[in-house]
C-alpha cells in the first residue's frame, strides 16, 4: 500500500450506534486519511461486501449474531490478499486469541480517539513493511529486527521459533528473544519451507525440532508438543497441526 493513499476501511458492529461512533471517528482521521468503503451488521455482510470491494483494514467487532468476529477474521486470514484487522469489543477478555490471529490492535469500547489513530497508523506501518519485504527470504536469510536502538540482523539459521505473544511476534534463538512488528501470517509466507506451522501462534524451524509427543503437564489437558532444541523447549501442537508436523518431520 502507498503511504499517501486513503486507507480503505471497512466497519463490522451489529450495533448501529457502535458504528455511528466509529464512522465519527474516522471522518476526523488525517493521518493516515480514511476511505469508508462499507458498512456491515454481522459476518456474512462483511464477506458479501469483500467480494465486491477490497479493503486495507476491518474494525471488527467480536460478539455479533451469527458467526462472531473471531470467526471472520480467521476466514479473512484465507483470502488471497487477506486485510488487516483491528478488534473493537466492550470485552477484553478475547485479546489474546485476537492476536493469535495476527490482529494489529485491540480497541475497548468507548473507543478513544488517539488509541484509534494509533491503531490506524500501526496499520498502514505494518502494510507498508509487508509490501516493501524481499518475498521468500531464500535470498536474504535474514530476519530484520530493532533492539533498543540498534538494528539487528538474524540469521536464518539461527532462529529457533516464532510466537504470537499479543500485539507483538517473538523471535527466538538459542541464546536471546527479539520482538518483530510483522505478523505471523506475513513471516510464513516469507520464510518458506524450512518452518513449519505448528500452533496457530507458533512457527518452529524444521531442523530444530527433535521430537513430537503426546504430553500432558499438570492441571492442563493431554496434547500434543514438539521439543526444540538447543533450548530442549516444549511448544504445544494444535490438533489440526499434528499430521503435517508429522509428515514434515518424516520429510514428506
Amino acid at each position: 500500500m502507498n503511504p499517501v493513499n486513503p486507507l480503505k476501511v471497512l466497519l463490522v458492529d451489529d450495533e448501529p450506534l457502535a458504528r455511528l461512533r466509529l464512522r465519527a471517528l474516522l471522518d476526523d482521521a488525517q493521518d493516515p486519511a480514511v476511505d469508508l468503503v462499507g458498512e456491515a451488521g454481522d459476518a456474512q455482510q462483511a464477506i458479501d461486501l469483500l467480494r465486491v470491494q477490497a479493503c486495507d483494514l476491518v474494525l471488527l467487532d467480536i460478539r455479533m449474531p451469527g458467526r462472531d468476529g473471531l470467526q471472520l477474521a480467521e476466514a479473512l486470514q484465507r483470502l488471497p490478499s487477506p486485510p488487516s484487522v483491528v478488534f473493537v469489543t466492550a470485552h477484553g477478555s478475547h485479546a489474546l486469541r485476537a492476536f493469535e490471529l495476527d490482529a494489529v490492535d485491540y480497541l475497548t469500547k468507548p473507543v478513544r480517539r488517539d488509541r484509534l489513530q494509533a491503531a490506524l497508523q500501526r496499520v498502514v506501518q505494518r502494510r507498508v513493511v509487508a509490501a516493501s519485504a524481499p518475498t521468500p527470504l531464500d535470498g536474504d536469510p535474514v530476519l530484520v529486527v530493532s533492539d533498543r536502538m540498534r538494528t539487528l540482523r538474524i540469521p536464518l539459521d539461527e532462529v529457533l521459533y516464532l510466537r504470537a505473544e499479543m500485539k507483538y511476534v517473538t523471535l527466538q534463538t538459542a541464546t536471546r528473544s527479539h520482538v518483530l512488528d510483522e505478523s505471523l501470517t506475513e513471516l510464513e509466507a516469507r520464510l518458506g519451507s524450512g518452518f513449519i506451522r505448528i500452533h496457530r501462534n507458533a512457527l518452529v524451524a524444521r531442523r530444530a525440532v527433535r521430537e513430537l509427543q503426546r504430553r500432558s503437564d499438570e492441571g492442563a489437558d493431554e496434547g500434543w508438543a514438539v521439543r526444540v532444541a538447543p533450548r530442549d523447549e516444549w511448544l504445544p501442537v494444535s490438533r489440526r497441526q499434528v499430521s503435517a508436523v508429522r509428515d514434515a518431520l518424516a520429510g514428506t
